[in-house]
């Protein structure tokens, strides 16, 4: 099968220096706008340069060279500087961006993991090529998570004895290319001492699943990111649903974007749901439905 991310979703690729090319997923973009004034924001982050105007709504602007530990753009620079704009994470946020380079199509399967030797905090979900260059996708996920801090609420779920006991016993997947997104969902069920498998991308997460089925202890519920390296989050969903002895799983896309395209083509693939991240009540109340319909299949 064909991506469905693939069919839609290139990559435009940008610079944050002279040389380093970046990119970011063409879903997560609204509108791209060169630099324009920006008012002040007091008492925000750092590398928050202010909020700009931009159809009648106001967005805060991140210089993303800052924020990921390059230099950051210099006042003299900032008039040949462009805006992206960007839906991720229930929030509209411009991030600056030294030049644009330009949008270009993209196989997800020939992104690479980036290297382990990078470090916890590096800035990067995956690696590729064009022309020759090496091209870093950027952690969204991370850099937001340091720009503007989890709201505590949202990462902890309360459940009932009821609640608990149906999801308990289920064997709970979760797939995410981005650290900071492992780490909400992990600590989402840690919380509630609800057991579960983690991965990095869906490869790996396609390899547990038909090896936990083989053991006769399928997975029962999947949560997977929709923009990863290799297998990305629409071709998982389908390759579970195209195999039948995994298609009895459940599952949810959880993804950054906020999207409509996101959710009806999560539905095309064969998924159950589509979450925006983050809050843990939604993917708690996400997995109860899956434990009532899976509960329903078996009487």
């Amino acid at each position: 099968m064909k991506s469905k991310a693939s069919q839609s979703q290139g990559l435009l690729l940008y610079h944050l220096s002279q040389t380093q090319l970046f990119a970011l997923g063409t879903l997560k973009i609204r509108e791209l706008v060169p630099y324009t004034p920006l008012s002040a924001i007091p008492q925000s982050h750092p590398t928050i340069l202010g909020a700009a105007t931009i159809r009648g709504h106001t967005i805060p602007v991140i210089d993303m060279a800052a924020a990921v530990g390059y230099a950051p753009i210099a006042k003299e620079d900032l008039a040949k500087s462009y805006i992206i704009i960007t839906d991720c994470q229930r929030m509209v946020i411009g991030f600056l961006v030294r030049a644009i380079d330009k949008i270009i199509e993209c196989n997800w399967r020939d992104i690479e993991s980036p290297p382990n030797n990078l470090g916890a905090n590096a800035f990067l979900t995956g690696v590729t090529r064009f022309n020759d260059q090496l091209v870093q996708l950027l952690d969204v996920e991370l850099l937001l998570s340091k720009v503007f801090p989890d709201n505590p609420d949202m990462n902890r779920a309360i459940l009932t004895d009821v609640q608990r006991e149906k999801l308990k016993p289920l064997n709970i997947l979760l797939v995410d290319d981005s650290k900071v997104a492992r780490k909400q969902l992990s600590d989402a069920l840690d919380s509630i001492n609800i057991p579960y498998f983690v991965t990095s991308d869906g490869r790996d997460a396609l390899s547990l699943m038909e090896s936990q089925a083989a053991e006769g202890s399928p997975i029962h519920i999947l949560v997977s990111d929709i923009e990863m390296p290799g297998l990305d989050g629409y071709e998982l969903a389908f390759e579970v649903k195209d195999n039948p002895a995994l298609a009895n799983a459940y599952i949810i896309l959880h993804t950054s974007l906020s999207s409509d395209i996101s959710v009806s083509q999560a539905h095309q693939v064969g998924a159950d749901e589509a979450l925006t991240k983050f809050d843990a009540h939604e993917l708690i109340d996400g997995m109860l439905r899956g434990a009532d319909k899976l509960a329903e299949k078996k009487s």
